[in-house]
């Protein structure tokens, strides 16, 4: 019998009729003759009240005890729509992550999962049982509640997928699947039918918030298909899979952006390996995660290095980065909030020549300044002003006729 892991969002488990909806579906699944595991998010905005909760008490909750306050909100969600498949007929046991054993390292707030133990799982799924799973969550070898952050539920639902070898992994949202943009910038945009892994990556690691990106790394690693959809309409959404020729025959395959980005400078320092090297690991020890990177020679000894960073790490980055300038005799290091970052992304990018001229000369045309610029085999990326980034979405989109 094939197992389908189905993961359903905030908003699919918002009230109570959602709940008894996502109840609906998924006893339309078992009846199919399928094995059927549920990983669930807690309901929409309970995550952010209890983060709201945690911080009247104190500006600073310890990882620990905000960990502990985080994890109820997905028991809620377990345990009513264990109620509402059993008012259905069907047989269904509640999980949370710790009673499954799905291990994590220690990192809290951020942890990663290392180990499921999926005793439990086959045990319920051998009774007949729907097996529901509490998302975003895990545990340490020494039973401390941890979670995945921000997305951790897609990743959750995929890890669970590897571990049973599932045959798919269903994410179920408020959209019908992934676009060629932002429908709330280009109104054309269309749905995406079929995405390849690497493509995804791009597109969730560059702003395109419907998959979380460690969800699609580890569904790469292991070679298992995701099938994004709505969990309000019965509407096939987007499938990711690994690549297929007949994909390669699409050159772009759509625009993401992200806002909520800041560029950092440190101006002219000496050119040399372990100056560059020194300073990305100072910023990597710090926890600091880097995007976009460019170098600019001033000459033969000197280097200007600018680089990207989310803006809700930009103080401590520019702080890092200042104390960094001072040390290695910068000319002047600085700092700008206000940019966003444009992303073109497409495996058919690889074997055409052209696309970053066309991409560069739509801009020009709209009155969009470029930043920096980085590239790959099947990405092309552009910081800009944070101001024209929908003119630059609807430029691109409109150029290549997606």
């Amino acid at each position: 019998m094939s197992i389908i892991v189905q993961k359903y969002g905030g908003t699919s488990m918002a009230n109570s009729e959602c709940v008894k909806n996502v109840a609906e579906k998924v006893v339309g699944t078992k009846r199919k003759g399928h094995d059927v595991v549920v990983v669930v998010s807690a309901p929409a905005g309970m995550t952010d009240q209890l983060v709201n909760r945690a911080k009247e008490i104190t500006d600073k909750p310890s990882g620990r005890e905000l960990d502990m306050i985080l994890a109820t909100g997905e028991q809620i969600s377990i345990s009513l729509l264990a109620m509402a498949i059993k008012a259905l007929g069907e047989d269904a046991i509640s999980f949370t992550s710790a009673q499954v054993g799905i291990y994590t390292d220690k990192n809290h707030n951020k942890a990663k999962i290392e180990e499921i133990d999926t005793s439990k799982i086959n045990r319920a799924l051998s009774e007949g049982k729907v097996v529901i799973i509490a998302g975003f969550q895990g545990v340490t070898k020494d039973l401390e509640i941890t979670t995945l952050g921000r997305g951790g539920s897609d990743t959750s639902a995929v890890a669970i997928g590897v571990a049973l070898k599932a045959d798919e992994v269903e994410i179920y949202t408020d959209v019908d699947g992934i676009y060629t943009a932002d429908p709330r910038i280009v109104p054309n945009a269309h749905k995406i039918d079929y995405i390849t892994f690497d493509e995804m990556l791009e597109m969730a690691g560059s702003g395109a918030k419907v998959l979380h990106l460690r969800s699609v790394e580890l569904a790469a690693k292991n070679n298992i298909p995701i099938h994004l959809r709505s969990s309000f309409t019965d509407t096939i959404g987007t499938y990711v899979t690994d690549e297929e020729e007949k994909m390669e025959e699409v050159l772009v395959r759509g625009v993401a952006h992200t806002t909520n980005n800041a560029k950092i400078t440190i101006a002219n320092i000496e050119n040399t390996a372990n100056n560059i090297a020194y300073i990305f690991k100072t910023i990597s020890d710090a926890n600091i995660n880097v995007d976009v990177i460019t170098q600019n020679y001033i000459n033969k000894e000197g280097i200007t290095i600018s680089f990207t960073v989310a803006q809700e790490e930009y103080d401590r980055a520019l702080t890092l980065s200042k104390r960094l300038g001072k040390e290695l005799k910068a000319d002047d290091v600085y700092g700008n909030e206000q940019v966003a970052k444009v992303c073109i992304i497409g495996v058919g990018m690889k074997s055409t020549p052209g696309v970053a001229s066309r991409v560069f000369g739509c801009l020009a045309q709209n009155g969009v300044a470029i930043d920096m610029v980085s590239t790959s085999d099947i990405n092309i990326t552009c910081v800009i002003p944070q101001e024209d980034y929908s003119k630059a979405v609807l430029a691109i989109h409109n150029e290549f006729e997606l």
